[in-house]
């Protein structure tokens, strides 16, 4: 039996040969790995500085600022060169580094360079401030600079001691507006046409596609929001700079005269209204730098400091990983809810779901705090990841949310069970409304002399065929989905939330609330900051002493490697979306933006059916 069970010599050698190619491609992939390494080091080994005694701590965000950087192809992300100004700036390692060099005595000042800062929204940058204020509580400097300064740049720069601008610059305040394209003459003309399907008087996401203006209940619920996040901008600057009530709000109304008086000289308008402190030259910014920070030893022309992620770098080489700390979880949702799995930059239902689970499964991990900064997307993604959350609570563990900029639709379907909510006082959120998009193509595909003509089995085959009219059963079905769903979002918040489903429906209709209106509604529990939400997380789970653990979607090997030579060599992330130069508000720009991420692009409901406020996402 032995004898006939034995391969034969054919098998022996074709499984020789399949071994031999294993050993080979292993050893080849150890051979590139350790070339591409060595060629790594001698490129790029040299260009972390070691820490200097006394220096400042130079902080340059480009791009826009993110709770969690884009998703890139690993292997175009080492290959890339460096990019002088990335497209995203992470705003944890910002905070990180501020904080931890608030406490270090060889850190002597701060520089806050804002030429590349793109924005990010109001929420995000109170967290960089806040940070910025706990810097200068230690008793050290905060010098602001930009040759330009945009409204969200001068936003920061007013945290600091300092403001330099050049004098060929100027602090470009506006305010705050809220514009988007709508498209219904253009589908007119092409012929395509929408099936609407919606509850909620204020839920807006459906009208670029079926008005060619803003509805005035839009009208008025985006007038709320956005006069009070002006306002909190307005008030903080102003506080900042110790200017009087409304002085900005002046000083934009007054422009044309104002700069008459200027005689159209930007720089000099900005200093005679208490913007800035300085108009300096480059050269002149330098000298003063030089003057509180040292002198570069290796560069007479520069001052002394470190780079944020440099410094960050010799951080992290000297932790010590406390193994007999209890940790609290930190998970970050941001971007558009998707159904399956989706890469960082967007939220996947299932990819979420694994990674909330991974969380509860850590036996290390004693609370949780989910990070949403989400304006939604689809209802059976957002409802698979709210099911994870209840289950990680069910055995035990506390789950906080804390939300950034916009938690809003499914981000509030996927908030609504949290122990606690957390929201920043300009967060927006709410949005409880449900809508159904759905184009039908016959009329276009008529013109072209295009027809469809079948048969079925029942009077309800085909229906959901694009290219044929829309059925009075097939838009019934989805109107009583869309229905059902929006039933089921009343009554998921009013349980968790405690509040009878008729004064909920009263207060929802798809309305968006800044976080200060939400608290009033008892949409969420407290205002704070991300800290805020993490010290509570760890209260509710009994912790005096804790540790932050970072929780994030499973890396390939691949992945894995890429962020450790990346963080190795200092490498800038080179992520899926360029940077754009000049102003981000541009017409086309935004309108690009708005098309990529409407209901009909890189959308994948099962349903069709959406959670979404698609005008909170630039906020």
């Amino acid at each position: 039996m032995m004898a006939k069970d034995k391969p034969g010599l054919i098998r022996r050698v074709f499984g020789w040969l399949s071994a031999l190619g294993r050993l080979v491609r292993s050893l080849f992939n150890i051979l590139f790995l350790v070339v591409f390494v060595v060629m790594l080091i001698v490129l790029f080994g040299g260009t972390v500085k070691p820490l200097p005694e006394r220096a400042f701590l130079r902080v340059a965000p480009s791009g826009q600022l993110v709770e969690q950087l884009t998703y890139t192809n690993p292997l175009a992300q080492i290959m890339q060169q460096r990019s002088a100004a990335p497209p995203e700036t992470l705003l944890s390692d910002l905070v990180e580094a501020i904080d931890h060099a608030a406490g270090d005595p060889r850190i002597t000042g701060l520089s806050l360079e804002l030429d590349y800062f793109l924005g990010g929204g109001i929420t995000k940058a109170n967290e960089l401030a806040a940070a910025l204020n706990r810097f200068k509580a230690a008793k050290k400097s905060v010098i602001a600079s930009g040759s330009n300064l945009t409204q969200e740049q001068y936003y920061l720069a007013s945290f600091a001691d300092e403001i330099h601008l050049n004098p060929m610059g100027a602090v470009a305040l506006t305010g705050y507006g809220a514009y988007q394209p709508y498209f219904k003459d253009a589908l007119d003309k092409l012929k395509v046409n929408f099936h609407v399907f919606k509850v909620g008087e204020f839920k807006d996401a459906v009208e670029p596609f079926t008005r060619n203006s803003m509805s005035q209940a839009s009208r008025m619920q985006t007038s709320l929001w956005l006069t009070a996040l002006w306002q909190s901008y307005r008030r903080n600057v102003e506080h900042n700079r110790g200017l009087t009530p409304k002085s900005i709000d002046q000083f934009i109304s007054d422009m044309p005269d104002n700069l008459a008086q200027a005689q159209g000289d930007t720089a000099k308008l900005a200093m005679a209204h208490d913007l800035v402190d300085h108009i300096s030259t480059r050269a002149e910014l330098m000298t003063r730098l030089q003057k509180l920070a040292g002198t570069d030893p290796e560069d007479e022309h520069n001052y002394q400091n470190i780079d944020y992620r440099e410094y960050l770098f010799h951080k992290h080489l000297r932790e010590e990983r406390r193994a007999d700390t209890d940790k609290v979880g930190l998970i970050v949702a941001r971007g558009a809810i998707h159904d399956g799995e989706q890469v960082e930059g967007d939220i996947g239902g299932q990819t979420l779901a694994k990674i909330i689970r991974k969380a509860g499964d850590d036996d290390e991990i004693k609370a949780l705090v989910l990070r949403v900064d989400s304006p939604g997307g689809s209802a059976f993604a957002s409802e698979v990841i709210r099911g994870e959350i209840a289950r990680v609570q069910a055995a035990g563990k506390p789950v906080v949310v804390s939300m950034s900029s916009v938690a809003a639709s499914g981000g509030y379907w996927i908030a609504a069970n949290a122990d606690q909510i957390w929201a920043a006082p300009t967060t927006l959120t709410g949005s409880i409304g449900v809508f159904g998009l759905v184009p039908t193509f016959e009329k276009s595909l008529d013109a072209l002399g295009i027809t469809t003509d079948g048969i079925g089995t029942s009077p309800l085959a085909g229906i959901y065929r694009l290219d044929r009219p829309m059925s009075a059963e097939a838009e019934r079905i989805i109107q009583l989905n869309v229905e059902h769903i929006y039933r089921k979002f009343l009554q998921l918040v009013s349980q968790a939330r405690e509040l009878p489903v008729a004064e909920l429906d009263a207060i929802a209709q798809g309305r968006v609330f800044t976080g200060t209106k939400a608290k009033s509604h008892g949409l969420v529990d407290n205002i704070g900051l991300l800290k805020d939400a993490l010290d509570a997380a760890a209260g509710l789970a009994g912790l005096e002493q804790y540790d932050t653990k970072e929780v994030g979607r499973d890396l390939n090997f691949q992945e894995r490697l890429a962020r450790q030579l990346v963080y190795f060599t200092g490498l800038s992330p080179i992520l899926r979306r360029d940077a754009a130069s000049g102003d981000d508000g541009g017409l086309m720009q935004r309108t690009l933006r708005w098309l990529e991420d409407t209901p009909l692009v890189r959308r994948n409901d099962p349903a069709n059916i959406y959670l979404e406020c698609l005008e909170c996402r630039w906020y």
